[in-house]
């Protein structure tokens, strides 16, 4: 859909008028970077996506159709609680995790490659920390070595480092980890958990993960369809 949205001012001799350009409604949005969009396309690969909110990660692979964008493949940082990770969910060892999970995960269906598509979105260090998971899952991107998070950052050293040095101020302490601390996480071994877990992905049996993950949703749809039903009946 053309819309009149971008405004600019021409100055002809002496003098000023206001013209128009016609601008597509998702560049008015600025969802899409349609540039990027027609390269990706053009390069006929599967593509991975990678959102970070101030709660979760989403990374995503996804294969470009005519009839439009189909996911192969996800990882939630959420999938990685069943694993036994306690610590936060979008912090950069759960960047990582959750990127290493996708890793895992993509090969199992058959994909060894794939291109880094951000959109709109700008290349954070946390974006940077999940495609290092995704590359040591075993999947091919096309990256740099130096566009990634140190080694101690990712494994999530310097929070364990910032734990003992807050310790001693009790409030604080319980304050900033309180989620931490209620999941049963020590913050001081955080680092420790955090290989325990990455270890876990490493061996991890996908065949299996994703047929319980493909049950939760199941069950999940089904109680929704029994809450649908009731509150009917209800009215």
């Amino acid at each position: 859909m053309l819309v009149k949205f971008c405004i600019y001012y021409q100055k002809i001799g002496e003098k000023t008028i206001m013209n128009y350009i016609n601008t597509l409604k998702r560049i008015r949005e600025r969802k899409t970077n349609y540039h990027k969009r027609s390269s990706l396309l053009l390069s006929k690969k599967k593509f991975i996506t990678i959102k970070v909110t101030n709660q979760n990660i989403l990374t995503q692979i996804i294969e470009p159709l005519i009839t439009g964008d189909k996911v192969i493949t996800s990882a939630h940082s959420t999938n990685l609680q069943k694993i036994g990770w306690k610590g936060s969910l979008n912090s950069l060892p759960a960047c990582y995790l959750t990127g290493l999970l996708l890793g895992k995960k993509a090969i199992f269906k058959g994909i060894n490659n794939a291109i880094l598509y951000t959109g709109k979105d700008t290349f954070t260090e946390r974006i940077s920390a999940c495609l290092k998971g995704i590359i040591d899952g075993g999947i091919e991107i096309p990256s740099s070595q130096d566009s990634f998070p140190s080694t101690e950052r990712i494994s999530g050293e310097h929070i364990s480092a910032y734990a003992s040095d807050l310790k001693s101020d009790a409030g604080t302490y319980n304050k900033r980890f309180s989620t931490i601390i209620k999941n049963g996480l020590n913050p001081e071994n955080y680092k420790s958990h955090f290989e325990e877990c990455k270890e876990k992905i490493m061996n991890i049996d996908v065949q299996n993960f994703i047929r319980n993950e493909n049950n939760n949703v199941q069950k999940s749809n089904k109680h929704d369809k029994i809450n649908q039903t009731e509150g009917r009946l209800n009215q």
